[in-house]
């Protein structure tokens, strides 16, 4: 099949008679070691995009993987996930690879608090590449949980199935969220070089003369710029400063404010305009609500 276009798979059975796989056991979740995979993958190497969620551990890959903007060591095998409608780009079929798959269509959640939740777990919005790595224990860990998602799936469906499944799949998500929080204190100096980045950017949008013309900075704009996802800068940052992304471009803007304030040559009103803000109110009531006190009253408290 030779096309650029990425296939779209709506259903896990059709994916899985794609792949050669046997029709799942439920329609909405489908577990499937890679060593099973009988169908021609090379018919999507152009990429795929999923109506389900993806969870995906990968044992035996080349050495290194990309983290971010950078590669690092990848011994122990490592999770990645993708949240439905994300394309699956070519690296992700990138040869043979030992591991296991999870599927999940989002109805499989219905009636229950994870339809929700699922949404605040982070890594569902970074890219294949920021995969979590495993210590050899936590690989053990997880695969344990996955072995209990493939033994209940191998049950005779019942009333409780779906409780126990969903019990073990958010097992699955908290055991992950606890590790990520690992990799990014163990990742200390590759997230302190990150922030860093980010101060210079943001230091220097604020100091440039054309704010008004360019706006506010925006999570996306500073993601883009430094080559990650919206989601992996905002965990980052919370995790080394207990502030996200927008919380973050908050704090700079004040900090930029108290500094125009303090040199005393330009009005409140220019001063809104030289950080971005269309309206000299907006920036009043974001520099009261987070100092509790008006730009002028702190003006005046400098002398």
């Amino acid at each position: 099949m030779n096309t650029t276009n990425p296939i779209i798979f709506h259903s896990i059975a059709t994916m899985n008679k794609a792949m050669g796989l046997p029709e799942p056991v439920h329609p909405l979740i489908s577990l499937y070691d890679h060593a099973d995979i009988k169908g021609d993958v090379s018919a999507i190497a152009n990429g795929v995009i999923l109506d389900f969620y993806k969870i995906s551990y990968k044992e035996s890959l080349s050495g290194k993987i990309r983290y971010g903007q950078h590669h690092y060591d990848f011994e122990n095998g490592g999770l990645s996930f993708l949240s439905p409608h994300q394309l699956i780009a070519d690296d992700e079929n990138n040869g043979a690879c030992a591991g296991l798959t999870l599927l999940i269509h989002p109805d499989f959640f219905n009636g229950y608090p994870l339809v929700k939740n699922i949404r605040n777990y982070g890594f569902f919005s970074y890219s294949a590449s920021e995969a979590l790595q495993l210590t050899d224990k936590e690989k053990q860990t997880i695969l344990g949980v996955f072995d209990s998602i493939g033994d209940e799936l191998k049950q005779r469906l019942d009333h409780f199935s779906q409780d126990v499944m969903i019990s073990q799949i958010e097992l699955l998500l908290n055991f992950s969220n606890r590790f990520y929080n690992r990799q990014f204190l163990t990742q200390k100096s590759t997230n302190n070089d990150l922030i860093y980045r980010l101060d210079i950017l943001l230091n220097a949008y604020f100091s440039e003369s054309n704010g008004l013309k360019r706006g506010l900075p925006t999570v996306q704009f500073l993601a883009e710029s430094l080559h990650v996802s919206p989601g992996y800068l905002s965990d980052v940052l919370r995790n080394f400063t207990g502030l996200n992304a927008q919380q973050h471009i908050h704090q700079k803007l004040i900090d930029k404010a108290k500094e125009y304030l303090s040199a005393n040559h330009l009005t409140v009103a220019e001063i809104a305009y030289q950080l971005g803000f269309e309206h000299p109110q907006s920036f009043h009531k974001l520099f009261k609500r987070k100092t509790n006190s008006s730009p002028l009253s702190y003006r005046h408290s400098l002398n």
